[in-house]
C-alpha cells in the first residue's frame, strides 16, 4: 500500500500535478477593414502583468502573415493580465486587454483583431470677395472620431478672408462630409468625398 501511495506521489509531480505547468497559446487574424481581408505584415506585441504590479512585461511578438494570421505561445506564469497591441505603418493602431481568467490550457485561445487603413480629407476653403464680417462655419456630419489625430466634431467658424486647406484623418474607403454654412446668408450645403488608402481626397468650397 506505501509503495503505491509512494508511486501516485511521483506521478503526481511529474505530471499533472506540477503547479504552474502548461504553455498557453493565444491566435487569430487581424483584419484590414478598408479592405476586408487579412492585414498582412502586421506587428503585434505581446506584453503581460504580474499580478500585484504595474509592472508592463514585453513577452513576446510576431507578425502576420498574407493572410493577417498570427500567433503567440507562453509559459503559464503567475500574471494578471495581458495585452496585445499591434501597428503597421499606413494602418492605426491598436490594443486589446486578455485577462488570465479568459485564458485556457485546453486549445488555442482565438482573438481576432481589426484596423483600418489611414486617409485624409483636405477641407479647401476659399472666400473669393472676403470682408471683415463674413462668417463661414462647418460641422463634420460623417468621418473618423475615435482617435488623437481626428478633427473635431465640434461647429469650427472662420471669420473674413479665408484661404486655407484643413486636412482631417479617416479610415480608408469611407466617406467624410461636412456641412457647411456662411452666416447671414442662404448658403447652405453639404459636401463629402470617399477617402482613398494613404492618398488625400479634397473638399473643395468656394463663397
Amino acid at each position: 500500500m506505501n509503495k503505491l501511495l509512494v508511486f501516485a506521489f511521483i506521478l503526481c509531480l511529474t505530471t499533472s500535478c506540477k503547479k504552474g505547468a502548461g504553455t498557453f497559446e493565444i491566435s487569430g487574424e487581424i483584419t484590414n477593414l478598408s479592405t476586408a481581408s487579412g492585414l498582412e505584415g502586421c506587428w503585434l506585441y505581446l506584453y503581460s502583468y504580474p499580478v500585484g504590479t504595474n509592472e508592463e512585461l514585453l513577452t513576446d511578438s510576431t507578425i502576420s502573415n498574407a493572410e493577417g494570421f498570427y500567433s503567440f505561445q507562453f509559459e503559464r506564469a503567475q500574471i494578471e493580465k495581458y495585452k496585445i497591441k499591434y501597428k503597421k505603418e499606413g494602418y492605426f493602431e491598436g490594443e486589446r486587454l486578455v485577462y488570465f481568467s479568459e485564458l485556457t490550457l485546453e486549445a488555442p485561445n482565438i482573438i481576432n483583431l481589426e484596423t483600418n487603413g489611414k486617409a485624409w480629407a483636405g477641407i479647401r476653403i476659399i472666400n473669393q470677395n472676403p470682408e471683415a464680417l463674413d462668417h463661414f462655419r462647418y460641422i463634420k456630419q460623417e468621418g473618423k472620431t475615435d482617435c488623437l489625430e481626428c478633427c473635431p466634431s465640434t461647429e469650427q467658424n472662420f471669420y473674413g478672408a479665408l484661404d486655407t486647406t484643413i486636412y482631417c484623418i479617416n479610415n480608408a474607403n469611407e466617406p467624410y462630409s461636412i456641412l457647411y454654412w456662411v452666416i447671414g446668408t442662404p448658403l447652405l450645403d453639404v459636401v463629402s468625398t470617399n477617402t482613398s488608402l494613404g492618398d488625400t481626397s479634397l473638399i473643395e468650397i468656394t463663397y
